[in-house]
């Protein structure tokens, strides 16, 4: 597949105005695939994100925006049009500044994401944003209810590199469908994927000024005013739990509404009856995108009875994946976003080796040209993993999987909830109903079983523990966005 030349926009929308930082500053978009810069962007300052605040907070509190549901279904299905026209051009930024694997844009990237906009579209008109309760008796006499939902204001959306356009529209669709403007803060290392949806927003819809409002910037801590700002009513990031916690305490003092897509160390557990030589090569796959991934399976639980068959298996699968230049469809597995994080996976491969774990393939930095220009890591496969070591229990956001052994069931289960976290996971089974019943005693927010897929726009996905707190996708991720209203009337009105 051949991308188009790049002609991204590199502006800030801020009232509904495409502009350049109001320093005039800008910053480099880097390509981790070989280090070349691909252009800049507008370098946001705290000026121009106090500005956009201000310009959504105008929009929700002087407009109909959050009460014309029709209206901004309609805005949002031109959205939808727009990205879909300008699809392969998004398909090139996101290639090119997440380093993303060609072959993936389908599913996870692009294509897949943009048609959530359908979602979000027909919700907006469709959720039943009124409902009457049943009247209750006081004081001698019947009282009617009414539930009503509301927009519950401004919305302050942070959102990572990994997967940029997905993340960007999986904020967007929901906040401006429930009725709610937004300012949106993407990756310093991602921002043409949330500049450019911005001038298709300015361009191709009717979405009002100040409704929806992005702002990039170099600097990571800007999105602390999100966080802080009063004028900001609901907060939602995906990232790292460390940045998350950071979030939470600084929306305390003004109690606005948080909810966060932390971090994961998910487990995928192979029952003693499942298809080893069908199933295990799939392990392979927690290299997919360098393994940037928040609900990726990184630690693989084996019963020890069938442990060295296991290996064998693991050790042909990790040998024969293809990885390297994400224009390349053949590969899954591009470099690592940037420099920064290539080193901080190397140094988690280099404690694996010190705690004990056997590192059975890969292990460091690529040799030849891969190694040389681009962000690149080896797909790794470390064996004989400690549960309590560093690697297993902590986010390294590579290509990486730690390998378990386990006993019997209740072991494989106590182990996979020997987690911080409590993102996702996976049982391997021919027996589905001895998966449920471990997947049941499993602490995680999804969990696949017996090979099934749970993703989905309209599946709710969050986490347990410190996971993340709220959920999103789904009427469940919708209503994350709303206020709740009771309005008592006499019966029968």
């Amino acid at each position: 597949m051949s991308l188009p030349q790049l002609a991204p926009e590199t502006r800030n929308l801020i009232d509904g105005e495409l502009s350049a930082a109001e320093s005039d500053k800008t910053f480099d978009n880097l390509n981790p695939a070989n280090g070349k810069v691909l252009g800049t962007c507008a370098d946001g300052s705290r000026d121009d994100m106090l500005r956009a605040v201000s310009s959504a907070r105008r929009a929700f509190d002087e407009s109909d925006w959050s009460r014309d549901h029709a209206f901004r279904g309609k805005c949002i299905r031109q959205l939808y049009e727009g990205m879909l026209e300008e699809k392969e051009q998004l398909r090139a930024i996101v290639v090119h500044e997440a380093g993303a694997p060609i072959s993936l844009g389908a599913f996870m990237h692009v294509d897949g994401p943009i048609e959530m906009m359908t979602y979000w579209a027909d919700l907006a008109a469709s959720y039943p944003y009124e409902r009457r309760l049943e009247d209750i008796p006081f004081l001698g006499r019947q009282h009617g209810r009414i539930l009503r939902r509301e927009a519950a204001g401004v919305v302050g959306a942070i959102t990572p590199w990994n997967v940029p356009l997905y993340l960007n529209i999986a904020k967007i669709g929901p906040a401006l469908a429930s009725g709610c403007t937004m300012v949106l803060k993407p990756a310093p290392d991602t921002p043409w994927s949330a500049t450019h949806v911005g001038r298709i927003a300015k361009e191709r819809t009717d979405i009002p000024a100040g409704v929806l409002n992005v702002v990039a910037s170099s600097d990571h801590l800007l999105g602390e005013i999100l966080s802080s700002d009063p004028r900001i009513d609901v907060v939602t990031f995906t990232g790292s739990t460390a940045t998350g916690r950071r979030i939470m305490a600084s929306a305390a003092p003004t109690l606005k509404k948080v909810f966060l897509e932390l971090g994961g160390k998910s487990a995928n557990i192979l029952l003693d009856d499942a298809d080893f030589e069908a199933v295990l090569p799939m392990a392979a796959m927690t290299c997919v995108h360098a393994g940037q991934g928040c609900a990726i399976t990184t630690r693989l639980l084996i019963p020890r009875s069938r442990y060295d068959e296991a290996l064998g298996i693991l050790k042909t699968a990790f040998e024969k994946w293809n990885y390297g230049d994400p224009t390349n469809p053949a590969n899954l597995q591009g470099p690592q976003i940037s420099p920064l994080q290539q080193e901080r996976v190397l140094a988690y491969m280099e404690k694996g080796k010190q705690e004990g774990a056997r590192c059975l393939v890969g292990g460091g930095r690529p040799n030849g040209k891969l190694g040389e220009q681009g962000c690149y890591v080896e797909p790794t496969l470390f064996v004989d993993v400690d549960p309590d070591s560093t690697i297993a229990q902590e986010e390294i956001f590579g290509p990486v999987l730690c390998v378990i052994p386990y006993e019997d069931d209740d072991d494989a289960i106590r182990i996979a909830n020997h987690s911080q976290y409590g993102l996702s996971g996976a049982i391997q089974t021919k027996d589905v109903g001895r998966g449920l019943a471990i997947a049941r005693r499993i602490r995680t927010g999804t969990i696949s079983v017996a090979g099934a897929q749970w993703f989905h726009v309209d599946t709710p996905f969050g986490g347990y523990k410190q996971s993340g707190v709220g959920r999103e996708n789904g009427v469940q991720g919708f209503e994350e966005y709303l206020e709740t209203k009771i309005m008592a009337v006499p019966p029968g009105s």
